[in-house]
């Protein structure tokens, strides 16, 4: 292991706790510093040197790629409607005049403006904004809205047009996509050991889902099974050949609509 304690990063949704709750646990053999946080602001600790790696949106990975390297066999994708990253208008998308964005997140917006950048009218007002749906969907037409949140809104606003992103992203390109990645910086060192553990405790999380959607689910207003799916067939925990094309169809299209300066090379700590 390294000498020093290394923190990581890690956001606290649901579906981060199959990697946050064995990370947590196994942080002494691992030499982890554990840090909680909404996913944009662990990525601008990053940035900042602040953590040495963390599970960040993909959309700030791909903007900073020459200075980070991937943890390998490990993400927070989906392949088709996930439920958690929902776009709420309250009217046709044509019509909408302004978005309330959840300030939480970055790569949903990335994935809003390449979805549906060509729909929506040229002078179309993003408001980023705390993340309170009713708050958002009284001063916007429509709502972008991630995560937890997102969980029972279709039940709340029955009268609302939603869209899933996820399962949009799926009907335009055919792809996984990678919602999130475990990001580390250039110069931090993590030996083969930290490696093997980090795996090791994937493992161990996604061998636990039914009782983590147990112990969420009342908190979440949502029922144990519905949890359950959610974690073991709408989240995808890994990073293998479908998820890296998703990821870089991702960076292709943000280069294309200047999104992102520039197309890096996805490198991964070896």
């Amino acid at each position: 292991m390294a000498n020093r304690k290394l923190k990581i990063g890690l956001h606290d949704f649901l579906n981060a706790q199959p990697l946050l709750q064995p990370l947590q646990e196994k942080r002494q053999a691992l030499g982890l510093s554990v840090v909680t946080g909404p996913p944009a602001d662990l990525a601008v600790q990053l940035q900042e040197g602040k953590l040495d790696l963390a599970m960040i949106p993909s959309i700030e990975y791909l903007r900073d790629m020459e200075d980070y390297r991937l943890l390998p066999g490990v993400a927070i994708a989906s392949r088709g409607p996930v439920d958690t990253v929902l776009l709420a208008a309250r009217c046709s998308l044509d019509q909408v005049a302004s978005i309330a964005l959840d300030n939480r997140s970055r790569t949903s917006v990335a994935l809003l403006e390449i979805l549906f950048g060509e729909t929506f009218p040229w002078n179309i007002f993003y408001d980023r904004v705390a993340p309170d749906p009713a708050a958002m969907l009284e001063k916007h037409d429509a709502a972008l809205i991630i995560g937890d949140l997102a969980f029972g809104l279709k039940t709340l606003y029955p009268d609302l047009q939603f869209y899933d992103l996820s399962e949009r992203w799926l009907e335009l390109t055919g792809k996984a996509f990678v919602h999130a990645v475990v990001a580390v910086r250039e110069e931090v060192v993590l030996d083969h050991d930290f490696l093997v553990v980090f795996q090791e405790a994937k493992a161990e999380g996604l061998a636990r889902l039914e009782d983590i959607a147990r112990a969420h689910s009342e908190r979440l207003g949502i029922s144990p099974d519905a949890g359950l799916d959610y974690l073991s067939r709408k989240i995808i925990y890994d990073l293998g050949k479908p998820e890296l094309e998703g990821l870089q169809t991702f960076r292709d299209l943000c280069f294309q609509k200047g999104i992102i300066e520039q197309k890096g090379r996805i490198r991964f700590v070896s």
